[in-house]
């Protein structure tokens, strides 16, 4: 149901009604699909890495849900999940910071500011390379973080050449405040490599 492509284009989406159709016989396997992608790092953080078939997932939910069927809605919806696609010489990601409490969450989001800025993965014994957050997007204040950021990790070949090969891989965070840094097991690796040309 959900082919990579290379590119997200109205044209290879599926109408409401087909993905209606297909939407349940497939669903199971974009669950799993998406647990792989997950990487928990301690209780409250977690970092979903994307690709173009969590996208296209995604994109079809949003248009399932909000009934947009007219070529202008769709592009608009393409147009805003497309950015989280990887390019090939990196790794986008969506953080969540995820306090069921709605008092815990207030208070971890005010200590939390800046915490998107000190997200990292390191290749081996290569640098770290810490994440841009929220290209083009403002989702915190001075005062408290979002409890969703979207994250960009930018490898260099070397690196790219060293995960392709079977690296193993660190995904951490620094914050004064969270401290965490996590190997990522193989299975969610060699997914990742996948990303990687």
């Amino acid at each position: 149901m959900f082919e990579i492509t290379g590119l997200i284009a109205v044209e290879n989406l599926l109408s409401l009604e087909n993905y209606s159709k297909l939407r349940r016989m497939h669903q199971q396997e974009i669950i799993a699909l998406r647990k792989l992608r997950s990487v928990a790092l301690g209780e409250h953080l977690r970092v979903q890495f994307e690709n173009e078939v969590t996208i296209r997932y995604q994109i079809q939910e949003m248009l399932r849900i909000e009934k947009i069927f007219e070529q202008e809605g769709i592009q608009a919806e393409i147009d805003a999940y497309s950015p989280l696609v990887p390019d090939g010489q990196n790794w986008k990601a969506t953080m969540l910071l995820e306090y069921p409490d709605v008092s815990d969450r207030r208070r971890e989001l005010v200590r939390l500011v800046g915490i998107e800025d000190h997200m990292f993965v390191q290749v081996e014994d290569h640098a770290l390379v810490y994440a841009k957050a929220n290209e083009d997007l403002v989702l915190e204040n001075p005062n408290k973080t979002s409890s969703v950021h979207f994250l960009r990790f930018e490898l260099t070949p070397t690196m790219v050449a060293a995960v392709k090969a079977g690296a193993q891989v660190v995904l951490g965070c620094d914050h004064k405040n969270l401290e965490t840094r996590l190997s990522l097991d193989a299975q969610t690796l060699a997914n990742l490599a996948f990303d990687l040309h």
